[in-house]
């Protein structure tokens, strides 16, 4: 029996009385957390205490308190962020892995579906050859990339920047749509965010080849170093997929690293329908995706893919610690045999990224497939795909509604309209702010052309076709109760 003051058994009657309340919490017949704020707050907000109340009043407090006043991203009809909450099947593994594998070490089981897990994604999303690492968001994972860039930039130079630092100035190449963590990295991997070169779009929000052609050469002259170009395949903002194949072919000819964001919309390549557009992603030399988007993980799971995961190592690796590495056994020790799982710490993924404590992530990823397939997964995508067309089809069809730009994946990006209004940004600023407060169908807003719009983002597992339907019908209605509202001011 343990002296700890904490209680370390007794997970089934606990689970079973947390995981009751999580179903309850997901009927969504509560209200919105924001509403009884105060009630909560009083609760929860003591001082630090000196003596605790055990873990049957914690799990209470849990259930009462805490858990029906969680967020509103779950709800089948939050279309606002690209992340919707985990599965069930996500949440049991992850439940597992934090009580079972709290550290990703030694050759167990779930180190084991660590790699497994990753081939399988790269199986899934055609990333031939490509090996990867798991980290916590794509804010990593993309820094993770561009670490990846930079090092092998610098090695044809004959240097070792993770080791020396760099000597030269570099240049990533961008667009406005790609995701803002691109400048956050080149800040982290001291590229400086100037570092970064904004890359115009076309109408459709891609990449302009010709415009990036002129850009690199401009550099050249300069004598900055190109080292990375960055795709997009599905922006956060629209959805849209730069050219792959004109851009892997001229970094292939230019010799600059090709990195294809993917963190959202790596897993449309399921949908045969939009496939063809993934087409040169074989030419990447990084890519990343997030399986706590359209996936089904709770946030906290995303995945980096390189050509040559050694790459890595030479960009990211710690110097050894004997604490970990004295007693283990090396794989060019041919005497050593491994006789217990902690005689070798398996795949060193705390060397190819930023992370050395880190969850097992990838029986949260294996249990994912696991549960619904490749089969499972491109249903869902293309359901999700054909609730943005549905509201597309429906901005296009009613006057009051306006289509701002045609979907490619699950965004689609619209407003409500109407000729008795002058500011049409201000109207449906105050339209998503009504939507938010009834808490039913949220999608978030964004800018189209300097066109602010509303953006439903379809990725989450409860999301289903009468929710976009119903997303089509509030807006219409709220639209209309706007108009009269100001119509009848003074």
């Amino acid at each position: 029996m343990t002296s700890d003051a904490a209680e370390t058994g007794r997970l089934q009657p606990l689970l079973s009385q947390l995981g009751a309340g999580l179903d309850e919490f997901l009927t969504f017949e509560h209200p919105d957390a924001l509403h009884p704020g105060q009630r909560w707050r009083e609760h929860l907000d003591i001082a630090l205490p000196r003596a605790g109340i055990g873990i049957d009043a914690v799990a209470d407090e849990l259930l009462r308190h805490v858990v029906p006043n969680g967020s509103s991203v779950p709800r089948p009809g939050f279309s606002a962020f690209i992340t919707t909450g985990g599965t069930t099947a996500a949440a049991l593994a992850a439940t597992a892995a934090g009580i079972a594998s709290p550290q990703r070490y030694g050759h167990t089981a779930f180190n084991f579906l660590e790699e497994l897990s990753l081939r399988w994604l790269a199986d899934m999303f055609g990333l031939v050859s490509m090996q990867g690492v798991y980290s916590s968001g794509g804010s990593v994972a993309n820094l993770l990339a561009l670490g990846a860039a930079r090092q092998s930039a610098f090695e044809r130079l004959g240097r070792d920047p993770a080791a020396d630092g760099m000597d030269r100035s570099v240049a990533v190449y961008a667009t406005a749509e790609a995701h803002h963590t691109i400048q956050r990295s080149a800040g982290v991997l001291g590229l400086g965010r100037r570092a970064v070169r904004e890359i115009p779009c076309d109408e459709r929000g891609r990449m302009r080849v010709d415009a990036l052609r002129r850009a690199v050469a401009e550099d050249r002259r300069a004598g900055v170093l190109p080292m990375a170009i960055v795709a997009s395949a599905g922006t956060t903002n629209t959805g849209a997929i730069d050219p792959l194949r004109s851009l892997g072919e001229f970094a292939r000819e230019n010799g600059v690293w090709f990195h294809v964001d993917g963190a959202y919309g790596l897993p449309g390549r399921l949908d045969d329908r939009v496939a063809p557009l993934y087409e040169g992603l074989e030419l990447a030399d990084s890519v990343i995706v997030d399986p706590h988007k359209w996936l089904g993980a709770a946030v906290g799971v995303a995945a980096t893919f390189v050509r040559e995961r050694e790459l890595l190592r030479r960009a990211f690796t710690q110097e050894p610690a004997a604490y970990l590495e004295g007693s283990m056994h090396r794989p060019d020790d041919e005497a050593a045999r491994v006789e217990h799982s902690m005689d070798d710490m398996g795949v060193p993924y705390y060397d190819y990224g930023v992370e050395l404590s880190a969850p097992s992530r990838g029986v949260v990823v294996w249990a994912l497939i696991r549960e619904i397939g490749v089969a499972g997964m491109t249903q869902r995508i293309r359901r999700h795909n054909d609730m943005a067309a549905l509201v597309a089809k429906a901005a296009r069809a009613h006057p009051n509604l306006e289509l701002l730009q045609q979907p490619t994946l699950s965004i689609c990006c619209f407003r409500y309209v109407s000729p008795e209004v002058g500011d049409l940004d201000l109207l449906n600023q105050r339209l998503h702010r009504r939507l938010t407060r009834e808490n039913r169908n949220m999608p978030s807003t964004t800018r189209v052309n300097g066109r602010l719009a509303l953006r439903p983002c379809f990725v989450g597992a409860r999301s289903e076709m009468e929710h976009a339907h119903a997303l089509v019908e509030d807006v219409l209605r709220i639209g209309a109760e706007l108009v009269r509202e100001q119509a009848a001011l003074p």
